[in-house]
Protein backbone atom coordinates (compact mmCIF):
# COMPACT_ATOMS: atom_id res chain seq x y z
CA UNK A 1 0.00 0.00 0.00
CA UNK A 2 2.77 2.25 0.48
CA UNK A 3 3.51 1.94 -3.13
CA UNK A 4 -0.08 2.63 -4.01
CA UNK A 5 -0.16 5.66 -1.75
CA UNK A 6 2.86 6.92 -3.35
CA UNK A 7 1.44 6.44 -6.80
CA UNK A 8 -1.65 8.40 -5.86
CA UNK A 9 0.39 11.07 -4.49
CA UNK A 10 2.47 10.94 -7.59
CA UNK A 11 -0.57 10.98 -9.85
CA UNK A 12 -2.15 13.69 -7.78
CA UNK A 13 1.01 15.62 -7.73
CA UNK A 14 1.32 15.25 -11.50
CA UNK A 15 -2.25 16.33 -11.93
CA UNK A 16 -1.66 19.35 -9.69
CA UNK A 17 1.42 20.30 -11.68
CA UNK A 18 -0.40 19.91 -14.99
CA UNK A 19 -3.26 22.03 -13.63
CA UNK A 20 -0.83 24.71 -12.39
CA UNK A 21 1.00 24.67 -15.73
CA UNK A 22 -2.32 24.91 -17.57
CA UNK A 23 -3.36 27.83 -15.38
CA UNK A 24 0.04 29.48 -15.97
CA UNK A 25 -0.32 29.06 -19.73
CA UNK A 26 -3.87 30.39 -19.53
CA UNK A 27 -2.68 33.32 -17.41
CA UNK A 28 0.15 33.94 -19.90
CA UNK A 29 -2.35 33.87 -22.78
CA UNK A 30 -4.57 36.39 -20.95
CA UNK A 31 -1.55 38.65 -20.32
CA UNK A 32 -0.43 38.37 -23.95
CA UNK A 33 -3.98 39.12 -25.11
CA UNK A 34 -4.02 42.20 -22.80
CA UNK A 35 -0.66 43.29 -24.22
CA UNK A 36 -2.01 42.74 -27.74
CA UNK A 37 -5.08 44.86 -26.98
CA UNK A 38 -2.92 47.61 -25.40
CA UNK A 39 -0.54 47.58 -28.41
CA UNK A 40 -3.47 47.70 -30.82
CA UNK A 41 -4.92 50.67 -28.92
CA UNK A 42 -1.51 52.39 -28.81
CA UNK A 43 -0.96 51.69 -32.52
CA UNK A 44 -4.36 53.14 -33.30
CA UNK A 45 -3.60 56.27 -31.25
CA UNK A 46 -0.14 56.62 -32.85
CA UNK A 47 -1.66 56.22 -36.31
CA UNK A 48 -4.22 58.91 -35.49
CA UNK A 49 -1.54 61.25 -34.17
CA UNK A 50 0.66 60.60 -37.21
CA UNK A 51 -2.31 61.38 -39.45
CA UNK A 52 -2.96 64.62 -37.52
CA UNK A 53 0.74 65.51 -37.72
CA UNK A 54 0.75 64.78 -41.45
CA UNK A 55 -2.32 66.93 -41.97
CA UNK A 56 -0.76 69.85 -40.07
CA UNK A 57 2.85 69.47 -41.25
CA UNK A 58 2.24 68.56 -44.88
CA UNK A 59 0.79 71.99 -45.81
CA UNK A 60 3.73 73.69 -44.07
CA UNK A 61 6.22 71.49 -45.92
CA UNK A 62 4.39 72.06 -49.19
CA UNK A 63 4.27 75.83 -48.72
CA UNK A 64 7.92 75.88 -47.65
CA UNK A 65 8.89 73.87 -50.68
CA UNK A 66 6.86 76.19 -52.88
CA UNK A 67 8.41 79.22 -51.21
CA UNK A 68 11.91 77.84 -51.70
CA UNK A 69 11.10 77.01 -55.30
CA UNK A 70 9.88 80.57 -55.90
CA UNK A 71 12.46 82.38 -53.79
CA UNK A 72 15.48 80.22 -54.68
CA UNK A 73 16.11 81.82 -58.09
CA UNK A 74 15.57 85.27 -56.59
CA UNK A 75 18.09 84.58 -53.86
CA UNK A 76 20.56 83.35 -56.45
CA UNK A 77 19.88 86.47 -58.54
CA UNK A 78 20.36 88.73 -55.53
CA UNK A 79 23.59 86.94 -54.60
CA UNK A 80 24.81 87.33 -58.19
CA UNK A 81 23.86 91.03 -58.19
CA UNK A 82 25.62 91.59 -54.86
CA UNK A 83 28.74 89.89 -56.24
CA UNK A 84 28.63 92.10 -59.36
CA UNK A 85 28.10 95.25 -57.28
CA UNK A 86 30.97 94.25 -55.03
CA UNK A 87 33.25 93.70 -58.03
CA UNK A 88 32.24 97.06 -59.55
CA UNK A 89 32.81 98.81 -56.25
CA UNK A 90 36.29 97.31 -56.04
CA UNK A 91 37.03 98.47 -59.60
CA UNK A 92 35.67 101.95 -58.95
CA UNK A 93 37.57 102.18 -55.67
CA UNK A 94 40.78 101.23 -57.45
CA UNK A 95 40.07 103.82 -60.16
CA UNK A 96 39.30 106.47 -57.53
CA UNK A 97 42.54 105.60 -55.72
CA UNK A 98 44.52 106.02 -58.93
CA UNK A 99 42.76 109.32 -59.64
CA UNK A 100 43.36 110.55 -56.10
CA UNK A 101 47.05 109.59 -56.32
CA UNK A 102 47.37 111.44 -59.66
CA UNK A 103 45.57 114.47 -58.21
CA UNK A 104 47.87 114.51 -55.18
CA UNK A 105 50.94 114.20 -57.41
CA UNK A 106 49.73 117.09 -59.61
CA UNK A 107 48.87 119.13 -56.52
CA UNK A 108 52.36 118.59 -55.10
CA UNK A 109 53.90 119.51 -58.45
CA UNK A 110 51.79 122.68 -58.72
CA UNK A 111 52.44 123.63 -55.10
CA UNK A 112 56.18 123.30 -55.82
CA UNK A 113 55.76 125.64 -58.78
CA UNK A 114 53.71 128.12 -56.75
CA UNK A 115 56.31 127.99 -53.98
CA UNK A 116 59.11 128.71 -56.47
CA UNK A 117 57.09 131.58 -58.00
CA UNK A 118 56.28 133.09 -54.60
CA UNK A 119 59.91 132.75 -53.51
CA UNK A 120 61.00 134.52 -56.71
CA UNK A 121 58.41 137.27 -56.24
CA UNK A 122 59.41 137.80 -52.62
CA UNK A 123 63.11 137.92 -53.59
CA UNK A 124 62.35 140.52 -56.28
CA UNK A 125 60.26 142.55 -53.79
CA UNK A 126 63.08 142.36 -51.25
CA UNK A 127 65.65 143.59 -53.79
CA UNK A 128 63.25 146.27 -55.05
CA UNK A 129 62.64 147.54 -51.52
CA UNK A 130 66.42 147.59 -50.91
CA UNK A 131 66.93 149.56 -54.14
CA UNK A 132 64.09 151.97 -53.29
CA UNK A 133 65.41 152.39 -49.76
CA UNK A 134 68.91 153.11 -51.06
CA UNK A 135 67.51 155.43 -53.74
CA UNK A 136 65.60 157.44 -51.16
CA UNK A 137 68.13 157.27 -48.29
CA UNK A 138 71.19 158.43 -50.26
CA UNK A 139 69.64 161.77 -51.39
CA UNK A 140 68.09 162.24 -47.93
CA UNK A 141 71.52 161.73 -46.32
CA UNK A 142 73.06 164.11 -48.81
CA UNK A 143 70.34 166.68 -48.11
CA UNK A 144 70.83 166.14 -44.36
CA UNK A 145 74.59 166.64 -44.77
CA UNK A 146 74.02 169.81 -46.76
CA UNK A 147 71.52 171.04 -44.12
CA UNK A 148 73.98 170.24 -41.32
CA UNK A 149 76.70 172.06 -43.20
CA UNK A 150 74.41 175.05 -43.76
CA UNK A 151 73.45 175.12 -40.09
CA UNK A 152 77.05 174.88 -39.01
CA UNK A 153 78.07 177.59 -41.47
CA UNK A 154 75.24 179.90 -40.35
CA UNK A 155 76.13 179.19 -36.72
CA UNK A 156 79.79 179.94 -37.43
CA UNK A 157 79.00 183.20 -39.23
CA UNK A 158 76.77 184.41 -36.44
CA UNK A 159 79.06 183.82 -33.57
CA UNK A 160 82.10 185.06 -35.24
CA UNK A 161 85.53 183.59 -34.90
CA UNK A 162 85.74 181.23 -31.99
CA UNK A 163 88.56 181.60 -29.46
CA UNK A 164 91.20 179.05 -29.99
CA UNK A 165 91.02 176.35 -27.42
CA UNK A 166 93.38 173.52 -27.17
CA UNK A 167 91.92 170.42 -28.58
CA UNK A 168 92.25 167.25 -26.63
CA UNK A 169 93.92 164.39 -28.45
CA UNK A 170 91.41 161.91 -27.16
CA UNK A 171 87.87 162.01 -25.86
CA UNK A 172 86.96 161.32 -22.24
CA UNK A 173 84.90 158.32 -23.33
CA UNK A 174 87.99 156.83 -25.01
CA UNK A 175 90.12 156.65 -21.87
CA UNK A 176 89.73 152.86 -21.52
CA UNK A 177 90.50 152.17 -25.17
CA UNK A 178 93.96 151.21 -26.28
CA UNK A 179 95.01 151.55 -29.88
Amino acid sequence: MASHAMSIDHDTLLLVFVAITGLAVLLQAVVLFAIFLALRKTTSMLQQQIDELKSSVLPVVTSTQSLLTNVGPRIESVAKDVAEISARLREQTAAMQITANDFIAQLQKQSGRVDAMMTGILDVLDRASAVITDTINIPIRQISAIAAFAKAAVGAFRSGPAPAQPRPTHAAADKDMFV
